[in-house]
């Protein structure tokens, strides 16, 4: 029984093989899920975006941007607003989340018992820059949680989420069948890449960016589950509805 009251080891054994010798992947996206930074991160691009003469409010971003790579980013805002964003906009953002994330960016509450507690095969999959992942993991004191190589970011495919293309590439890394994969995301995007991919979702909605109406738009999205916190995470995870 671990401090979750959840008796995982029945479930789950060590080599992360479930009853029935099912190999589970577990992928977790990074923002909104390992760590709070979305919460974040949206304040400042909303700051951005206002100064750059685009104007969204913080909750058109969570509803819209969430979850995209800084490319598809930009090309909805062209899109939407019928202009680029200037020369230097990621970069700006980038800058000022890596000058606030060592002082303000926590872990979501219950991850890093649920990392500690899970003790199946895991990966990180974001939208977000491979240098500012591992930079999130490593302030947040979660890095040892994930070998350095099985951290994965849009950087690494052609088309970020909502395509498959980054989940798909996590599990043919890791060995692992589509099917035999679990993502834990906290977007619409990002439960509609883990769909198209093949692989069951849960919806996991415990970040400080959550409004009452995401657990309805990851359901709507394709979510199998929803997970309110991580000791639900946790649960899904040695559910055997996960099972094929």
């Amino acid at each position: 029984m671990n401090s979750f009251g959840i008796d995982l080891r029945a479930a789950i054994g060590n080599s992360g093989k479930r009853t029935g010798g099912a190999l589970m992947l577990a992928i977790f996206d990074c923002d909104g899920v390992l760590v709070d930074s979305e919460v974040l991160l949206v304040e400042f691009e909303e700051e951005a975006l206002n100064r750059a003469g685009f104007p969204v409010s913080v909750a058109y971003i969570v509803d819209n941007y969430v979850g995209l790579s800084y490319k598809d980013v930009a090309q909805k805002v062209e899109a939407e607003f019928g202009a680029a964003l200037p020369p230097g906009y990621f970069d700006e953002v980038q800058q000022t989340a890596l000058a606030h994330f060592p002082d303000r960016l926590k872990p979501v509450q219950g991850i890093p018992e649920l990392l500690d507690e899970f003790s199946g095969p895991r990966c990180v999959a974001s939208s977000s820059a491979l240098s500012r992942v591992r930079f999130s993991l490593s302030v947040t004191g979660l890095s040892h949680h994930f070998e350095p190589e099985h951290v994965f970011s849009a950087e690494m495919v052609p088309n970020g989420k909502p395509a498959p293309d980054l989940f798909l590439h996590a599990a043919k890394q890791l060995g692992t069948d589509p099917s035999q994969c679990i993502v834990v995301e906290d977007s619409p995007h990002g439960v509609a890449a883990a769909v198209a991919a093949g692989m069951k979702c849960i919806g996991f909605v415990a970040g400080g960016h959550c409004s009452a109406a995401l657990p309805d738009r990851l359901v709507a999205a394709g979510a199998h589950s929803i997970a309110t916190d991580a000791s639900q995470v946790l649960s899904a995870l040695a559910n055997s509805e996960f099972q094929h």
